[in-house]
């Protein structure tokens, strides 16, 4: 959990802190917008989702930065801290910058400019 914790908040995502019990299964992300965002572990999550998937499928996460060279800069911070690249940065062919990253759990992670 400490781990995934580190990449979102890497990614500018304030994440809660949680009581003692739960620190190492659950954490919280919420913004006044509605947003809600848990991360669960896979222990914790088989517990409350009896569909929990034996073997892991997923989705791209994706995060918009308003410039080009923040995606270089939050890729190249994310790989240095140690994180899987999936797709260093390079200009997508609907016009913005993007990358791939892969979370502690997985997860493919794109990063997004605006055009």
């Amino acid at each position: 959990m400490a781990v995934a914790v580190d990449f979102y908040m890497r990614l500018g995502v304030e994440v809660a802190d949680a009581l003692p019990q739960w620190a190492s299964d659950h954490r919280n992300v919420s913004a006044p917008d509605g947003f809600d965002f848990d991360l669960d572990s896979s222990t914790f999550a088989a517990q409350w989702n009896q569909g929990w998937p034996k073997d892991r499928t997923g989705a791209v996460v994706g995060f918009r930065v308003r410039e080009r060279e923040t995606v270089d800069a939050i890729y190249a911070d994310l790989t240095n801290a140690g994180y899987v690249g999936q797709q260093p940065p390079y200009e997508a062919f609907w016009g913005a910058r993007y990358a791939v990253i892969t979370d502690p759990d997985g997860n493919s992670v794109g990063i997004m400019s605006a055009q």
